[in-house]
């Protein structure tokens, strides 16, 4: 069984671990947290954002890699269910 995959230097951003049926348990990471440290580093937002989307979602490692976690409401996940539909 391969590991569960840590970003180096986001320990903090660690929100626990996330199971689905089938798959191994995989490292949850709070998105918000996560680009917060990478502004702390003397990112802007957007660059600290584009460079999330590039260089961390954009890397899959395998079945341990991460999964980064973005808190909302009811209805802004319902929102963005909508707009995926749309897309």
């Amino acid at each position: 069984m391969p590991e569960m995959l840590k970003c180096d230097g986001f320990d903090e951003a660690i929100i626990g671990v996330a199971s689905r049926f089938g798959q191994q348990d995989v490292i949850a990471y709070d998105y918000d947290k996560y680009i917060e440290m990478l502004k702390d580093q003397g990112m802007t937002h957007e660059e600290a954002v584009e460079y999330f989307d590039f260089n961390v979602i954009g890397a899959w490692v395998g079945e341990g890699t991460p999964i980064f976690v973005e808190k909302m409401s009811v209805e802004e996940v319902e929102e963005r269910a909508e707009n995926m539909l749309e897309e």
